[in-house]
């Protein structure tokens, strides 16, 4: 914007002259009758904004000035070190990367887990962890890379709702584990989704399996056949299954706790290197025994697991990948009863073992893990010791 100041108008200087393009026709006005004192109360300073100020080119208002520090106060002030960012990102980040590992990397495990529990077609249990990777494979390399993602958006959306309900209960009553009953209904339609084969999948969206699981509790939405259990019958085994997995989760977690901290006593750093061993000790072992709790709880509650989601899969009519090659499909129809049917049933038709299958996903999934937090460590060591 073009100013509209004469150029020499350098404040008190300034009497009016005669120019047309700034008097406009108006007089000038003088100071020659004013004292110096009438000038100093009339005349302001002016405010220091663009476009009005008092001042020559290159010229700023004077600001405040900060008062000259003490000698030697700034051999006085700590200094941080280097490896401070990173250290104060290091439990972080290898926290990240657990959470990311578990709930996005580990993903297809869980569902071929998932398919493995419900198909009791198959003949081949993937005990093994190759049979599993394998069958995977196959399962991908025929229906493209999102055959085995599926689900993982409702899968966040049931831990929402889990957390959610789990702080408000917390407030209200000492159970705060109970809330896998309120969950319970979004559990079964995001079980649906992960183990509903893609070749007959309509891409839900990801608030899809609230939908259905408002449906199911409320008697509608998609039909379902004679064979599906209510609500009630699948609260025993999904409370059981919670309830435990959150008791031996919790007791091992502790127990692993306890013998880390008693290894390795907590130490005062003296130089860089233990700074780092340090920073590293005080994350590194929460996240240890968390992976080993998780570990125990899902393999001692394994067979469990198994006969709660055939219950909770049975009368949806849904159809899986034929877990044994990888390349059809196959319906599920069961009959079971209630858990004590489904316990016999499986034992008797598919044996011991029978509770096991798809055991080999789960090796794999907390094989992938562990890989993950180990390489994070030494990234994270790595970094800091050269920072």
């Amino acid at each position: 914007m073009t100013s509209r100041r004469p150029d020499n108008f350098d404040g008190l200087g300034y009497r009016g002259i005669e120019d047309p393009a700034y008097s406009g026709g108006y007089s000038g006005r003088s100071f020659n009758n004013s004292s110096s004192v009438d000038l100093q109360n009339w005349v302001t300073t002016p405010p220091d904004i663009p476009g009005s100020r008092n001042l020559h080119f290159g010229e700023r208002t004077p600001q405040f000035e900060a008062a000259p520090a003490a000698p030697g106060a700034e051999d006085t002030l700590p200094t941080a070190p280097p490896s401070e960012q990173l250290n104060r990102f290091a439990g972080f980040g290898i926290g990240l990367a657990s959470l990311f590992t578990e709930n996005v990397l580990a993903h297809p495990c869980i569902v071929f887990r998932r398919q493995c529990q419900v198909n009791y077609h198959a003949r081949c249990y993937h005990l093994s962890p190759l049979t599993a990777i394998s069958v995977m494979y196959n399962v991908t390399k025929s229906q493209g890379p999102k055959a085995l993602w599926k689900g993982m958006g409702s899968t966040f959306v049931v831990q929402g709702v889990t957390l959610g309900t789990e702080g408000i209960i917390s407030e209200c009553t000492p159970l705060p584990r109970l809330t896998c009953v309120v969950a319970m209904p979004f559990y079964s339609a995001s079980l649906i989704e992960t183990v509903q084969s893609e070749i007959i999948r309509d891409n839900p969206g990801i608030l899809d399996c609230v939908k259905e699981g408002v449906g199911r509790v409320m008697g509608m939405g998609v039909p379902h056949s004679k064979r599906l259990l209510p609500l009630w019958g699948l609260m025993l085994p999904t409370v059981l299954h919670g309830v435990l997995h959150y008791v031996v989760s919790s007791t091992v977690q502790r127990l692993v706790l306890f013998l880390l901290r008693r290894k390795s006593p907590a130490k005062q750093p003296v130089d860089g290197s233990e700074t780092v061993q340090t920073m590293l000790d005080a994350y590194f072992p929460e996240l240890m025994a968390s992976f080993v709790a998780s570990l125990c709880a899902d393999v001692l509650l394994y067979p469990l697991e198994m006969v709660m989601h055939r219950l909770h899969i049975q009368g949806t009519r849904t159809i899986i990948d034929n877990t044994d090659l990888g390349f059809e499909v196959l319906p599920i129809n069961t009959q079971y009863e209630g858990i004590r049917d489904c316990v016999n049933v499986i034992r008797r038709e598919e044996g011991a073992l029978g509770f096991y299958k798809g055991f080999g996903s789960i090796v794999v999934q907390y094989s992938l893990h562990a890989t993950v937090l180990q390489i994070t460590k030494v990234i994270y060591s790595t970094l800091l010791q050269n920072s």
